[in-house]
């Protein structure tokens, strides 16, 4: 499955993991402002906000994972098996299928308080890209510097929620989710205080006890509690590498391990890709399963008036540095 969060020093930082047992051949992908979006429904957008992120390529089209736009909005889609629910087509409406919904968010909105306009009039439809490739059940983070917020289409209709936290795993619902914060509440960075009871002489034994009790497991609702407390505690310098070096920290902490999640026979979900844009900057950083070293892609030093996207290959295999 999948972690996203986001992480503000100096600069605005947004990013998730991609859990899952296979690969797409996903690629990180520069989509230039005169590239053409055509849309099944609402027609095609032939100039738009250029943006960066994590994709599919198919047909010449990139199907994003994630991705910011130049503006510095993020956006990712995370699995919401189950609870996911698209509609038919409405006559009179904005119907955006579920693989179009990043770029038609990223390409013409600067803020969450934009998106949030633009999503109040649309119709989240079930159209498939392709019979190869069905609609994937997703819900949705959006951020900026300023807010967050999260996206579910589901039988009851779009819903949208704050999202305080900056943080989205898969299941169940968010607002659930957020509620199982409230049986954390207790934990802390700090070392606990006996209130067991003041009859008995308790004490520490150990650094780190004030998080007894934060879930270790990968189950999603596990992994935003874990996410969540790690992320709203993370302290670091506001310098790039020191920044970057401990959002890849955050999401470390609920990263998959090949064996400790089996899916099938032979079958394991890892994590197969972690994710870091400085939204400010417009600086891509990713790591791979097999890749610890941080690579990054650079939007402004693509073209971005131009009017094709821009691939590059996640580099696979360990980059190791002999030091003697």
């Amino acid at each position: 499955m999948c972690t996203a969060a986001t992480y503000h020093t100096k600069d605005f930082y947004f990013g998730r993991t991609l859990d899952y047992d296979f690969s797409y051949g996903e690629e990180v992908v520069v989509t230039p402002r005169k590239y053409v979006f055509r849309f099944r429904n609402v027609g095609n957008m032939e100039c738009h906000y250029a943006m960066i992120g994590m994709a599919h390529m198919e047909e010449g089209c990139p199907l994003y994972y994630d991705a910011v736009n130049e503006k510095g909005l993020g956006m990712a889609g995370l699995n919401f098996v189950g609870n996911a629910y698209y509609r038919k087509v409405v006559n009179g409406e904005n119907n955006v299928a579920a693989f179009e919904l990043i770029p038609w968010i990223l390409g013409q909105c600067a803020t969450v308080k934009e998106a949030k306009v633009l999503l109040a009039g649309m119709n989240l439809t079930d159209e498939c890209f392709s019979e190869k490739l069905p609609a994937a059940q997703l819900h949705w983070i959006i951020a900026d510097c300023r807010e967050a917020i999260t996206v579910e289409s589901v039988r009851e209709g779009l819903l949208i929620y704050d999202n305080p936290a900056g943080v989205l795993a898969n299941n169940p619902p968010f607002d659930e989710q957020m509620f199982q914060l409230n049986n954390y509440m207790n934990l802390s960075p700090e070392e606990p205080q006996n209130h067991f009871s003041e009859k008995l002489p308790l004490h520490t034994y150990s650094r780190g006890m004030g998080a007894l009790g934060l879930p270790g497991d990968l189950s999603s609702q596990s992994r935003f509690v874990r996410a969540a407390f790690v992320k709203m505690n993370s302290v670091s310098g506001d310098s790039e590498s020191e920044s970057i070096s401990q959002f890849f920290h955050i999401l470390g902490s609920v990263e998959q391990q090949r064996g400790c999640c089996k899916v099938g026979e032979g079958k394991y979900e890892i994590t197969i890709y972690t994710s870091c844009c400085n939204t400010d900057k417009g600086i891509y950083y990713y790591t791979t399963y097999e890749n610890h070293q941080i690579t990054a892609v650079d939007m402004y030093r693509e073209n971005l008036d131009g009017s094709a996207p821009v691939c590059y290959p996640l580099i696979e295999g360990e980059q190791i540095k002999m030091q003697n």
